[in-house]
């Protein structure tokens, strides 16, 4: 499973200043755009492959105008309709009708229904025709976060919705702009995988990556809706004179976490054996963000077997992945690698991983002045009025009798247990002694 960033709905998790939403804020014009091309040499596309996305097309649609099989290729309008031109001299595709100003409706015709079924035999990938992998590289060394330096001020934006001390932001800073990597271990609860998921918003700008890349005449897929998220371009005019090359999809840095289901397949291209097309492996889908692994030491494979994997791509910054085909094929390995763990991080691996790995980061409870400020966050969001007796009587009796440890998850937990008993009683929201002592002998039964 991926997840992508997503601010939360409740209240913050971890210690930071309330502040304005970064999300708030206008979103930058990237500094890379790849240019539309004139036709398929700019591309980096031959006809076959050109040719074998039109009949594919045709073959799931029935029928088509010109204009929407270059727009579903992603390719500008004129050197798709001199290829469809041939296509029809050689009746491998037939006219049904005329289309809108000088456009025509295709269909295949036997001959070409049988080619379309010989092509989908090889893949049946359908859609935005590939970028060679060559742009891409050069697209995420142009995009590359090692050449970003977020300042402190960026830093207070990215995490503005959490509660993180100036100690902490001490700490972060140096190993965000290191962009190579950082442990963030600590107590369960204390809001590691919530300042893991806004380290990519200290960047603060959107990047463009190729929906498919080819290489060797394999397509993979890169663009991933459960990984990333897409912005808006500018719109095209109705003679799809565009600002980008359409190929390309605008989105902002990824934040790609996985926790214990990660397992050493997702970290290989991944071959659809029925379809015959490949997906990009999850460190390819982070290039230019940030990959988090989350419960680190709770994966289905061995701590080991990942520093096997990643020993050298950490140090290199370069992946090789392998092709259905065999053939090997080197890529960038461009993101900030965040280890998010609730164990040591030197009981986990040896020293030669954590070499690579510059910093390691704890994430400490909070004080009980952090604790307190935590319900002062969360309380109004929820719809309570903040009441600190009861808050007193909550520290008094669950804490400091009991000796039991702030975690900066608590306050968001216990207010979202009072919520729902005082919904179900029908009454209005309200913090007392009486609703904290229930909700505490829930939540701390166990503990």
């Amino acid at each position: 499973m991926t997840q992508t960033l997503t601010a939360p709905s409740a209240a913050p998790s971890s210690p930071a200043t309330p502040g304005k939403s970064p999300d708030a804020a206008a979103t930058p014009i990237p500094p890379f755009i790849p240019k539309p091309p004139r036709n398929f040499r700019d591309a980096g596309l031959n006809e076959v492959l050109v040719e074998s996305l039109i009949l594919k097309f045709l073959l799931s649609c029935g029928s088509a105008t010109g204009g929407a099989i270059a727009k579903e290729l992603c390719l500008p309008n004129a050197p798709v309709i001199e290829l469809l031109a041939q296509l029809k001299s050689q009746q491998i595709i037939g006219y049904v009708g005329a289309g809108s100003a000088g456009d025509f409706t295709y269909t295949l015709t036997d001959a070409g229904r049988e080619k379309a079924r010989r092509y989908m035999e090889q893949n049946m990938y359908v859609g935005a025709a590939p970028v060679p992998v060559e742009q891409y590289i050069a697209a995420v060394t142009a995009q590359t976060i090692s050449k970003l330096q977020p300042q402190a001020h960026q830093l207070r934006e990215a995490f503005s919705d959490l509660l993180i001390n100036d100690r902490m932001f001490q700490t972060l800073g140096p190993a965000i702009n290191s962009g190579r990597g950082m442990f963030l271990y600590g107590f369960p609860g204390n809001g590691k995988s919530s300042i893991a998921e806004r380290i990519t918003r200290c960047f603060g700008d959107t990047v463009y990556i190729p929906k498919a890349v080819v290489v060797d005449g394999v397509i993979i897929k890169l663009f991933d809706m459960e990984a990333h998220e897409p912005v808006e371009a500018p719109a095209s005019s109705i003679f799809r004179t565009a600002q980008a090359d359409e190929r390309w999809i605008r989105i902002r840095r990824p934040t790609i976490i996985v926790g214990g289901e990660l397992t050493m397949d997702a970290l290989e291209v991944q071959y659809n054996a029925t379809t015959k097309i490949c997906e990009a492996p999850l460190q390819m889908k982070s290039n230019a963000g940030t990959f988090v692994i989350d419960d680190f030491g709770r994966q289905r494979m061995r701590p080991i077997e990942l520093l096997n994997r990643w020993i050298v791509p950490l140090e290199k910054r370069y992946d090789y992945l392998t092709l259905p085909n065999g053939k090997k094929v080197r890529i960038p390995f461009d993101q900030l690698i965040i280890f998010s763990t609730n164990l040591e991080p030197k009981d986990l691996v040896d020293d030669a991983f954590l070499r690579r790995i510059p910093y390691k980061i704890n994430v400490p409870d909070p004080s009980e002045d952090e604790f307190r400020k935590l319900f002062e966050i969360v309380a109004p969001g929820m719809g309570f009025e903040l009441n600190k007796p009861a808050i007193d009587h909550l520290i008094e009796t669950h804490y400091r009798k009991t000796g039991r440890p702030f975690r900066c998850c608590q306050p968001r937990d216990i207010l979202l247990q009072i919520r729902n008993l005082c919904r179900y009683a029908g009454k209005p929201l309200e913090l007392t002694p009486e609703h904290f002592d229930f909700a505490a002998s829930m939540y701390f039964t166990v503990m």
